[in-house]
């Protein structure tokens, strides 16, 4: 069988760009937020990771500010953002961050994530950074990222846990 790839092309965020961005992260969080719920419970998930999830929007807002040490970049296809990347060069530490991306579900399997991730570590070399970092989560819905994360290259790892209790 012979799957399609779409042509994916990489540019600059815009301003005009934030409502695209801000349903694409909706999207593609929404799974996440479930699955982190469906963990915790209602209770705990209430109290400890809901007032996280619900500030993302801010996360990605402020992504895009003049003052923002984070480049942002949108994934198109066919003119459409199907995905965006942000990205952190440490002229100091030389290491290059990809911090909040996502690919939009509709087109989750179809190879942007790898062709973003590649974008990004290609900026990172072209700046100078000597070493590319990623944090997702250890979760079920994370998978996929964290497979994607895998295939562009991301091997060195170091698990971590969030425990919670009820008090």
């Amino acid at each position: 069988m012979n799957i399609s790839r779409p042509d994916v092309v990489m540019r600059p965020v815009n301003a005009d760009d934030l409502p695209h961005l801000e349903n694409l992260r909706q999207a593609a969080f929404a799974p996440v937020f479930s699955s982190f719920r469906r963990i915790l419970g209602e209770e705990i998930y209430d109290l400890a990771q809901a007032p996280e999830d619900e500030v993302q929007d801010q996360l990605l807002v402020s992504l895009l500010t003049p003052e923002s040490v984070w480049e942002v970049y949108v994934a198109e296809t066919n003119n459409c953002i199907v995905g965006f990347v942000s990205i952190q060069l440490s002229q100091d530490t030389k290491v290059g961050e990809i911090g909040l991306n996502a690919v939009h579900p509709n087109h989750a399997g179809k190879g942007i994530g790898t062709k973003m991730y590649d974008f990004a570590i290609a900026r990172m070399k072209k700046a100078g950074m000597q070493v590319a970092t990623v944090a997702t989560g250890g979760d079920p819905s994370h998978a996929p990222a964290r497979r994607a994360y895998a295939k562009a290259g991301f091997t060195v790892e170091i698990p971590s846990v969030w425990l919670c209790q009820k008090l």
